[in-house]
C-alpha cells in the first residue's frame, strides 16, 4: 500500500510539473517616457540599443501601438484592460498642476489611484496559479492597499523619482552608487532564478528614460564622441536608453542560461511617446530632449508622437522572427493578451482591450474590435500659457484618426496610411468619413460613461471654481485618491 501511495504521489507532482512546464512565463518590461523612434530598430540612428533590437529580430514589432495618455493612465491600462474612461484615471495628479484658470473648460477631476475594485492582471494570473512580481515604477498608489503588494504582486519593490541615491518601497538595502535600472534587473534576474520551476508573470516597469536626466559617466562619455542623428543627439538620453538596454539583453541571457527561453514570452513597450517634437509643434522654443519626427508632437499630446509607442513582443514558436504588424493596436490589449497566453481566466469586470495573440500568430488577421479611443478630458502644460494638449477626445479605425477637441468642437481628420505627421486635415475634403467616425466616437462615450470637462464659469474674468485632486471620477470609474509625479 505504502509502495502503492508513493508511486501515485511521484505520478501526481510529475504530472503537475509537466503542466507547469507547458505552461507560458511572461516578461512585461515596460519603459518610461521612450519614444517611438528611440530605438534602433525603430529607426535611430544615434542611441544604441542592440539588446532591444536583437529582441526584435526574434519576435514582432508592433508598427501602429498606442499608449493611454501618458504615464499614470497608462499603467492603470495596463494593470486593468480598461479605458482611462471607465478608471477615471486620465493624467497625472490633480488637476490643478495646470493652470487652467483662462481655458474656457473645467477639467474633470483626475483618479490618482486605480480604483481598489479592479482586478489587476497580476490578481488574475495569481489566482492561475502564477507567481507574479512587480520591481520599478508603479505609480497607482503606494499607500495600503493601493500598493502592488496588494494587488496580485507576491512581490513588489517600488521605486521611482531618482537615478541614483533613490530609495523603495517597501525600503530595502540598495548597494552605494548603485543605478535604479541596475538594481531593478538585479531583483528581477533574482526573481527568475527563484521562480524558474513554476509559472511565472514578472512586470519589470522601469524609471528610465524618464527624468531627471541622469546616467553613468561611462555611458555619457560613449555617446559624447557621437555626432547627432536627426533631432537624436542627448549623450545623457542616450546613456539612459543604453541601461535600459542592457537591462533587456541581462534578461534575455538569463533566459538562455535557464534554459526559459523557449517557454518565456518577452514583450518590451513603452508607457508613452518621447519627450520631444514640442519645438516643432511651436509649443516650445527649443531644450527637446529627444524627436519623435516623423511623428508629430511628443509625450501628453494626442498627436502620434504623444501617443505612439514601441511593442516588441517574442514568443518562440509563435511569432515569426524580425515580423511587423501594422494593425491599430493599443496597451489595454495587453491584459487581455496575456490572459490568453497564460490559459487564465478573464475577470469578471468590463474589458475594453482585445487580445493579441491572433496577430502574434499571423499578422495579417483581423481583431473584432472596429477601432482604437483616446479620451483627455483635461489640460496637460507645456510651459506658460502653452500646452501640450487641451481637452480632446479621438478615435482611430484603420489608417483613418479623427480628434475633437472639446474646448471649440474643431474636429481633425488624418489619414495615417499617407500622412503620418498630420500635416494635412481631411475634415473639409472628406466630410462623410469625418461624420461616419464622429458618430462612433460619440457612442463610445456614451458606452463607457466617459466623464466630459464642464464649461469654466471663471474663464471670463472671475476666479475660477477649482477643486483639488481628490475629485470623483465620473461614470464607471469612480474612485478616490491624493497622488503625485510628473507626468
Amino acid at each position: 500500500m505504502i509502495r502503492i501511495l508513493s508511486t501515485a504521489l511521484a505520478l501526481l507532482v510529475s504530472l503537475a510539473n509537466a503542466v507547469a512546464a507547458d505552461r507560458l512565463n511572461v516578461i512585461f518590461i515596460l519603459a518610461d517616457d521612450l519614444g517611438y523612434t528611440d530605438l534602433g530598430c525603430q529607426g535611430s540612428g544615434y542611441y544604441e540599443t542592440p539588446q532591444i533590437d536583437r529582441l526584435a529580430a526574434s519576435g514582432m514589432r508592433f508598427t501602429n501601438h498606442h499608449h493611454a495618455q501618458n504615464c499614470q493612465p497608462t499603467r492603470a491600462a495596463l494593470m486593468s484592460g480598461q479605458y482611462g474612461a471607465r478608471t477615471g484615471v486620465y493624467t497625472v495628479g490633480g488637476i490643478d498642476r495646470f493652470d487652467w484658470s483662462k481655458r474656457p473648460l473645467r477639467p474633470v477631476d483626475n483618479v490618482t489611484n486605480l480604483p481598489l475594485d479592479r482586478i489587476t492582471i497580476a490578481q488574475s494570473l495569481k489566482g492561475a496559479g502564477y507567481a507574479t512580481a512587480m520591481f520599478g515604477k508603479w505609480h497607482l498608489g503606494e499607500k495600503g492597499d493601493h500598493h502592488p503588494g496588494k494587488r496580485g504582486f507576491d512581490e513588489a519593490i517600488v521605486s521611482n523619482g531618482k537615478h541614483f541615491d533613490f530609495t523603495t518601497d517597501p525600503a530595502v538595502e540598495v548597494p552605494e552608487g548603485a543605478y535604479l535600472a541596475d538594481f531593478l534587473t538585479d531583483r528581477a534576474e533574482d526573481f527568475i532564478r527563484r521562480k524558474k520551476d513554476t509559472p511565472f508573470f514578472l512586470y519589470l516597469p522601469h524609471f528610465g528614460v524618464h527624468s531627471p536626466y541622469q546616467a553613468k559617466p561611462e555611458l555619457i562619455e560613449h555617446f559624447k564622441k557621437k555626432a547627432p542623428v536627426g533631432g537624436h543627439h542627448n549623450p545623457v538620453y542616450a546613456a539612459m536608453i543604453a541601461s535600459v538596454d542592457d537591462s533587456v539583453g541581462r534578461i534575455l541571457d538569463l533566459l538562455d542560461e535557464l534554459k526559459l527561453a523557449e517557454n518565456t514570452v518577452v514583450v518590451f513597450a513603452s508607457d508613452n511617446g518621447g519627450v520631444g517634437g514640442y519645438t516643432r509643434e511651436g509649443i516650445k522654443q527649443g531644450g527637446d530632449v529627444t524627436d519623435n519626427a516623423p511623428l508629430r508632437s511628443g509625450k501628453g499630446s494626442q498627436y502620434e508622437g504623444g501617443t505612439r509607442v514601441p511593442l516588441i513582443v517574442r514568443w518562440p514558436g509563435v511569432t515569426q522572427s524580425g515580423s511587423t504588424c501594422d494593425t491599430p493596436t493599443i496597451h489595454v490589449d495587453l491584459p487581455a493578451t496575456f490572459l490568453e497566453m497564460a490559459q487564465a481566466p478573464a475577470p469578471d469586470q468590463a474589458r475594453d482591450g482585445e487580445s493579441l495573440v491572433a496577430l502574434l500568430k499571423d499578422p495579417s488577421a483581423s481583431l473584432k474590435r472596429p477601432a482604437i479611443f483616446q479620451h483627455m478630458p483635461g489640460y496637460l502644460g507645456a510651459g506658460k500659457d502653452s500646452w501640450r494638449t487641451t481637452p480632446v477626445g479621438v478615435i482611430q479605425e484603420g489608417d483613418w484618426k479623427l480628434m475633437e477637441f472639446f474646448e471649440d468642437g474643431r474636429l481633425e481628420l488624418y489619414d495615417l496610411a499617407t500622412d503620418l505627421g498630420e500635416a494635412k486635415n481631411l475634415v473639409s475634403t472628406h466630410p462623410d468619413k469625418t461624420a461616419e467616425l464622429h458618430t462612433k466616437l460619440k457612442a463610445w462615450r456614451q458606452e463607457v460613461s466617459a466623464a466630459m470637462p464642464t464649461p469654466n464659469e471663471g474663464a471670463t474674468g472671475a476666479p475660477a471654481k477649482k477643486k483639488g485632486g481628490k475629485g470623483k471620477g465620473k461614470g464607471q470609474g469612480e474612485g478616490k485618491g491624493k497622488g503625485k509625479g510628473k507626468a
